[in-house]
């Protein structure tokens, strides 16, 4: 069990705006912007601003059917998610499927930032949405 995680890579953050959300990150608390894109196949605009010693990730819904809009309508905006790093995607979700973590996806899929990515369900992290992404 030690080391199945490694350092967090970045806070997700639900935005309804993403616009003014990348002024606030941007420039009014300093954090330079590295990445900007759209998913359109996932309903949403990301933005990641480095900080550091970890990166945000501003995400916007533009469907009404994005996980991100709905989290909003549910929830508010703010913090969404938590990622942290994994070396090995397919080894830690077997590892925590086996300690009874539940996961969202089965099998890994294309992040934002092109590499590996899947969720822990909530319902299994005390109410955290977590995520790993393969470094």
């Amino acid at each position: 069990m030690p080391d199945r995680l490694g350092k967090l890579g970045h806070i997700g953050i639900a935005v309804s705006d993403l616009e003014e959300a990348k002024k606030l990150y941007g420039e009014v608390l300093g954090f330079t912007l590295t990445k900007e894109m759209e998913m359109p196949e996932r309903g949403l605009k990301v933005a990641f601003f480095e900080t550091g010693n970890t990166k945000i990730e501003l995400l916007e819904g533009t469907t009404p059917e994005s996980n991100i809009t709905k989290y909003i309508e549910k929830r508010g905006t703010g913090i969404h998610h938590l990622s942290f790093e994994v070396d090995d995607i397919r080894r830690v979700m077997k590892e925590l499927a086996d300690d009874g973590v539940r996961l969202i996806d089965q099998e890994p899929r294309t992040g934002a930032e092109g590499h590996l990515t899947t969720f822990m369900h909530p319902k299994s992290t005390l109410g955290v949405l977590l995520e790993i992404e393969e470094e």
